[in-house]
């Protein structure tokens, strides 16, 4: 096993730091889906968090262990969206500048959000190459730091904060799912889980139509993402090299789902829970529509990643 990034005591320092600045999201279960899956499901609802996701964990926390002389050019990052927003979000708690390179396809709902929180954007083509070099050239402008998606132990460590609560809220459970892009919160919630529910199994779910971690973990070598498209806007990058050997070592398995499966899985949860998640977040679920998880009779938990969705242009 390899010797981890992230510490038990690194995810109990970060979710010290951002407890001032985020939500404890509820956990809410469901009688209908219940019935529906033969199974408890508890849905750690991260789609009620502070600017709409997980992702507000992992930015406080990495822009509040910034010290005064790091912190005083500003941040940066690449992101399609939450990440920017909780980044933005986060550098303005702090008073400083937010860099934002954000794809020119990113959902509008998001982009007017990130302007919201006062982060400066820089749009650019839909790769990933577009991403990076244009976040080193706002980088070389400006002398920002950056703070990566999610290939940042500090990211890790505040993303894991969400399992860690579930965990406190609902022990025991048996299973955690939880969707994966770059792997900043899968690794996370499996990281907490080993420290502190060893018995917690942990799967990943993600889009067929992105399923670099889905053949990574099966070759357990690092495959990138290629021209992924899915609807589940959030999982379209590539595992890092800091969360792809926790998830290696930490999680169960990880599975793949149709596109069709996770708008009927949005929708099954809008309706029957009465809840906005956006696509990224029905992932998990539609693996339990596809029957390709068996969780009859036992205590699963999902964590329902974002609701960050635009309602001017739903997939149904």
């Amino acid at each position: 096993m390899n010797t981890p990034a992230v510490t038990a005591l690194d995810i109990l320092h970060a979710h010290e730091i951002i407890k001032p600045y985020i939500h404890k999201t509820q956990v809410l279960t469901n009688s209908t889906l219940n019935n529906l899956f033969k199974c408890e499901l508890y849905f750690k609802c991260e789609n009620f968090q502070k600017a709409g996701a997980f992702k507000s964990r992992g930015a406080t926390n990495a822009v509040f262990s910034l010290n005064s002389t790091e912190m005083k050019m500003g941040v940066a990052t690449h992101s399609s969206g939450n990440h920017a927003q909780a980044l933005a979000r986060a550098a303005r708690l702090r008073n400083i500048k937010a860099y934002l390179v954000m794809p020119a396809n990113s959902a509008k709902v998001k982009v007017e959000a990130v302007k919201g929180y006062g982060g400066e954007i820089h749009f650019c083509i839909p790769t990933l190459e577009a991403r990076e070099s244009t976040l080193e050239e706002v980088i070389r402008q400006t002398g920002a730091i950056e703070i990566h998606p999610y290939n940042d132990a500090r990211i890790i460590a505040g993303q894991a904060t969400a399992a860690k609560e579930m965990l406190e809220d609902i022990p025991a459970l048996d299973v955690i799912l939880a969707p994966v892009g770059g792997g900043g919160l899968l690794s996370g919630t499996a990281l907490s889980a080993a420290y502190f529910s060893p018995s917690t199994r942990v799967i990943g779910v993600e889009p067929e139509m992105a399923q670099d971690a889905f053949i990574s973990f099966k070759q357990k070598q690092l495959v990138p993402s290629v021209n992924p498209d899915t609807i589940a806007d959030g999982l379209r990058t590539s595992l890092g090299s800091l969360t792809f050997p926790i998830i290696l070592d930490h999680v169960s398995d990880i599975i793949t789902v149709s596109e069709r499966s996770i708008i009927e899985a949005m929708r099954l949860i809008w309706e029957r829970m009465k809840i906005v998640i956006e696509p990224s977040s029905a992932v998990p679920l539609a693996g339990l529509l596809e029957k390709k998880i068996e969780l009859k009779g036992l205590k699963a938990g999902i964590i329902l990643s974002g609701g960050n969705v635009d309602l001017a242009a739903l997939p149904w």
